[in-house]
């Protein structure tokens, strides 16, 4: 279980346009080579039934302003009006948005934004969606106030515009400043909002590249809490996506580590469980004594094979090697689940090599349908594969016991 989630260019523009920011002119220009598509497909439609083109609807949503009387202080000139035949000349239609993209992007500013933006994403296209997530961000850049004030508006946003509002923020540089990243934590375990908006917030914190302790801790707490639900499950893989960040910046992988252990031994929810082992898993983090006899107590205690499983897995991680094969060795002798003790007698390979052999050899005396698995690890370590991946890769089979399917 892994905790997770480019169109071609159009052709350049006959006419000449003023600069866009580099992200918007990549959407801009995806957007319209799909409007060119559309409308010649449109037109031969009509043509074949003999109608001739209608006008655009209006679309939902109020007309934008003029963006010289909304716009801020330091917001680009207006560009000149542009000539409609209909009235209500400054509204978007949700049935010709594409055409003015371009009008949109030169003279969109924060302040009009939502406004704006409410008839385009009415359109529905996740196309649009992408390209108003990245305009927001350009225009959030580096600047906490702006961020604040977006966090503000996504408190109250619909589900269509809050999922724009969130990907703006993510994408913009004022994400990793300190002072956005503390809202977003105070958001995110503020009780008074839903638990689906305070996911939301809390999976924009998987931006961070670390965390302070106390964050760790209340993220941790949050996590474990009976009355988290999703968003709990979302806590709990931001602290193992941030502590693989760290880490992989030469940071300390303890603080977060000591706190999924925590979640994946005491949290009521079995996914939880299952997502605080695996994400130590994932980011490849050290396990110290302490850490490995704590898991020694989960394969010991845990009532969910599924759990047991994931946490046979992380024990690969341990550093003292000897002591790990001895807690594989336990667990097994009292293991009575088939897929779990397949878990114990692979990762014990995963863990030690062949050094592994005369452990696995007597699992395989124990339990004769692991004799089969155990010549082929041996003849492959004969070979002079060392390495898992490619030793795992080589067996006649990787699902001799019918486990991995399950697993998934």
């Amino acid at each position: 279980m892994t905790p997770d989630s480019s169109p071609p260019p159009a052709a350049p523009s006959a006419q000449p346009r003023s600069r866009l920011a580099p992200k918007a002119a990549v959407a801009f220009s995806v957007l319209a080579l799909l409007a060119v598509v559309a409308l010649s497909s449109r037109a031969a439609g009509q043509a074949e039934e003999g109608e001739a083109p209608t006008s655009a609807r209006s679309a939902p949503g109020g007309p934008p302003t003029d963006p010289a009387r909304r716009g801020s202080p330091g917001s680009p000139p207006s560009p000149a009006p542009v000539e409609e035949a209909t009235a209500g000349a400054r509204q978007f239609s949700s049935t010709t948005c594409w055409q003015n993209l371009d009008r949109f992007n030169e003279a969109v500013t924060l302040e009009t934004f939502r406004e704006w933006a409410a008839p385009l994403l009415a359109a529905g296209d996740p196309l649009v969606v992408d390209y108003l997530k990245g305009r927001l961000a350009e225009l959030i850049a580096n600047d906490p106030l702006r961020a604040s004030e977006v966090l503000g508006w996504a408190r109250d946003a619909s589900p269509g515009e809050f999922k724009v509002l969130m990907g703006g923020l993510r994408g913009s540089q004022a994400i990793h400043l300190p002072k956005v990243a503390a809202q977003l934590t105070e958001m995110g375990l503020d009780e008074r909002l839903d638990l689906n908006r305070r996911a939301g917030f809390l999976a924009a914190l998987e931006t961070q590249r670390r965390f302070e302790p106390a964050v760790i801790d209340r993220l941790a707490d949050f996590a474990q809490s009976p009355a988290s639900g999703e968003a709990g499950w979302i806590a709990t893989r931001t602290l193992g996506r941030v502590m693989k960040e760290d880490l992989s910046h030469a940071g300390n992988a303890k603080p977060y580590l000591d706190k999924l252990l925590t979640v994946g031994s005491e949290s009521l929810e079995e996914p939880i469980r299952y997502l605080a082992f695996e994400m130590g898993m994932h980011a490849d983090a050290p396990l110290d004594a302490q850490a490995t006899q704590r898991l020694a107590k989960v394969l010991a205690t845990e009532g969910s094979g599924d759990v047991r499983q994931v946490a046979a897995h992380e024990l690969s991680m341990a550093q003292d090697k000897t002591a790990a094969l001895e807690i594989y060795a336990q667990a097994f002798a009292t293991e009575r689940e088939l897929c779990v003790r397949w878990a114990l007698f692979r990762f014990a390979a995963r863990t030690a090599g062949r050094n592994a052999l005369p452990v696995m050899a007597n699992m395989a005396l124990q339990d004769s349908r692991f004799q089969a698995d155990y010549r082929d690890f041996e003849r492959l370590y004969a070979s002079g594969i060392v390495d898992f991946d490619r030793l795992w890769s080589s067996l006649p089979t990787q699902d001799p016991h019918g486990c991995l399917e399950h697993e998934n």
